[in-house]
C-alpha cells in the first residue's frame, strides 16, 4: 500500500489559474476551422466563433490563451488582420503547410473570442521580421484610451473602447525560427522593444515576457539573463516579468517522432519518462535566474508543452494535427503536477495548442466536435486554479522497461477556494493497481467525492466513437478513521475533492 502524506496546514504556494493555460496558432486547422468558421458558416457561430468549442473550453476554465504563435507570430504583422475583412490581405502561410492566411482572423476576433471564454490575453509579438513601432503601435492599437492616431484606427475599425492585454510576449522562439539570433543579441533587442510595450492602463500593467530557452539550452538562459541585467534598474528587474520555456514531449527523434496511437510500451514509458524531465529543466533554468533575478521577481512562462508525434497519417504533414490517447492524459497529468508543485516559480502554461493541433484537447471535423482525453484532465485539475499549494508527498517505487524507467504515481494537492481539499493522482502503470492511503497531518476527513478517466494505453476518442475515453464517478473511496483509502487502477487519473474539519 503507498502512503500518501498530506500536511493541509503547511501551504507551500498559490496556484495561479494560468498554469492551466492554452495556446493557439494560426497553424492548420487551430484558428480556422478549429475556433474561428465565420458568420456565414452552417456551424452554429457567435460573431464566428464556434459555440460548441467555445463552451468546452469555458467548462474547463480556460484562464489565458496564446497568439497569434509560435513561428507564426515573428511573421505576423497585424495591420494585415484589422479593417474590412474583404480588403485584408492574403499571404501564404510559409511556415505551416502552404494553405492560404486570409487574415480573417485578426486582432478584433481574437479579443471577441477571448470575450466570450471570458479568458486573460496573452499577445506574442513580432520581434523577429517586425519593427519597435509596429510593435508600439499595436500595443497602442490595443490598449489605449485617449487622442492617439491607433485608438482613432480601432475606432474606425468598431471598437472605440480599448481591450486589455494582460501578458506580452517580446519574440517567440529568437534562437530559432524568430531569428536565429544569438542569446545576447536578442536580449539586447528585448530591452530595446520592450521599452515601447507601454501599459497606457495604470491599474492593468502589462505583463512582459522575454523568449526563453528551447528545453535545456541553459546556455540561452545564462545569455539573456546577463545582457538583461546589466546596468538594468534593479525595480525592474531585468526589464521582464517572466522568461519563457518551450519543452516538447518527442518520444522518438525530431526525424522519425512516432505514432500517436501506435506504439509499444516501451515508446509508453519512453514517452513519460521524457515528460518528467520538465521537472529537471524548470529547476535547472530557475538556478540560473537566480544568479541574477536574486529577488525572484521573474517568472518561468511555459508556453508551449505537450506531445508532439509525426502527423496523422493522410494527413497535411505541415499542419501537425496528431490523434490523442490515454498516454497524452498521462503526459498532461504529469506537467500539471510538475506546474502545481512548483508554482512559486512557474506563473502560466500554455499546452499546444487547443484545437486540431499537437496535444490538442479539441478535435473538430466539419461540423462535428470531439474531446481528447487531454481535455478531460484539464477538467479534472481546474479544481487546483487559484488555489493554495497544500505540502505533499507520495511513496512511488520505479515501473518501466529496461532503461525506460519511471515512478508509478504522480500527485497534487491544493486547498482550494471552496474550502476542500483537491487531490489530483495518475497511476503511469500499464497494467497494475495501487492500494492508496491517504494521511492527513492533524485533519479530519469528513466527506469525499471522485472523478476518474481511465483506459487501455492506446484508447482514444473518434468521430465514430466520442465517448471511449470519458470522466466517470469515483466512488470507491473509503474514509477510515478520519483517513482515506482507495485504489487507483492503472493507466489512469483521479481527482478526489475532501471536506476537512
Amino acid at each position: 500500500m503507498a502512503k500518501w502524506y498530506i500536511n493541509p496546514h503547511i501551504k507551500k504556494g498559490h496556484i495561479h489559474k494560468e498554469l492551466q493555460g492554452h495556446f493557439s496558432e494560426h497553424l492548420g486547422r487551430c484558428i480556422y476551422e478549429g475556433l474561428y468558421v465565420g458568420e456565414e458558416s452552417p456551424i452554429p457561430n457567435k460573431k464566428g466563433m464556434r459555440i460548441d468549442v467555445v463552451e468546452a473550453l469555458k467548462n474547463i476554465q480556460i484562464p489565458v490563451l496564446r497568439w497569434p504563435g509560435g513561428c507564426f507570430a515573428d511573421e505576423y504583422h497585424w495591420k494585415d488582420g484589422i479593417g474590412p475583412k474583404e480588403t485584408r490581405k492574403k499571404m501564404i502561410n510559409t511556415h505551416w503547410g502552404g494553405g492560404v492566411e486570409d487574415n480573417s482572423f485578426g486582432t478584433h476576433e481574437f479579443m471577441e473570442l477571448c470575450e466570450q471564454l471570458g479568458c486573460k490575453t496573452y499577445i506574442s509579438g513580432n520581434l523577429g521580421s517586425g519593427t519597435v513601432q509596429e510593435m508600439s503601435e499595436w500595443v497602442e492599437y490595443m490598449t489605449f484610451d485617449g487622442l492617439s492616431p491607433m485608438a482613432a484606427l480601432r475606432t474606425e475599425n468598431g471598437r472605440k473602447k480599448p481591450w486589455r492585454v494582460d501578458y506580452f510576449g517580446i519574440g517567440n522562439e529568437n534562437w530559432g525560427c524568430g531569428g536565429n539570433m544569438t542569446p545576447e543579441y536578442y536580449g539586447n533587442e528585448y530591452r530595446r522593444y520592450q521599452t515601447y510595450v507601454r501599459s497606457y492602463q495604470p491599474d492593468k500593467t502589462i505583463f512582459k515576457i522575454a523568449c526563453g530557452a528551447n528545453g535545456d539550452d541553459y546556455a540561452w538562459t545564462e545569455g539573456v539573463m546577463k545582457t538583461t541585467y546589466t546596468n538594468a534598474q534593479k525595480q525592474l528587474h531585468g526589464f521582464m516579468d517572466g522568461l519563457s520555456l518551450h519543452y516538447y514531449t518527442v518520444p522518438g527523434t525530431w526525424e522519425h517522432k512516432g505514432s500517436a496511437t501506435l506504439f509499444d510500451e516501451k515508446e509508453w514509458y519512453t514517452t513519460l519518462k521524457k515528460t518528467l524531465y520538465m521537472e529537471t529543466l524548470i529547476k535547472c533554468h530557475e538556478e540560473i535566474m537566480n544568479q541574477y533575478d536574486t529577488e525572484h521577481k521573474n517568472a518561468i512562462i511555459i508556453d508551449e508543452w505537450g506531445t508532439w508525434y509525426d502527423p496523422e497519417p493522410g494527413t497535411n504533414p505541415g499542419f501537425l494535427y496528431q490523434q490523442n490517447t490515454m498516454r497524452d492524459a498521462l503526459v498532461a497529468a504529469i506537467n500539471l503536477n510538475i506546474f502545481n508543485k512548483n508554482c512559486n516559480r512557474v506563473r502560466m502554461a500554455n499546452i499546444a495548442q487547443v484545437v486540431n493541433v499537437l496535444q490538442a484537447v479539441i478535435l473538430t471535423e466539419g461540423k462535428e466536435m470531439v474531446l481528447t482525453p487531454t481535455y478531460h484532465v484539464f477538467d479534472l485539475y481546474k479544481y487546483h486554479q487559484e488555489a493554495e499549494l497544500i505540502e505533499s508527498h507520495i511513496e512511488t517505487k520505479e515501473i518501466g522497461v529496461g532503461e525506460e524507467q519511471v515512478p508509478n504515481l504522480t500527485e497534487s494537492v491544493s486547498l482550494g477556494q471552496d474550502g476542500k481539499l483537491h487531490l489530483t493522482l495518475a497511476n503511469l502503470s500499464i497494467e497494475e493497481t495501487y492500494p492508496i492511503e491517504g494521511l492527513f497531518t492533524d485533519t479530519q476527513i469528513l466527506s469525499a467525492e471522485g472523478s476518474i478517466l481511465k483506459g487501455n494505453m492506446r484508447d482514444h476518442n473518434t468521430f465514430e466513437e466520442k465517448e471511449k475515453v470519458k470522466l466517470e464517478p469515483f466512488t470507491k473511496i473509503k474514509i477510515v478513521d478520519g483517513q482515506v483509502h482507495f485504489e487507483i487502477p492503472p493507466c489512469s487519473v483521479v481527482h478526489l475533492a475532501l471536506g476537512i474539519d
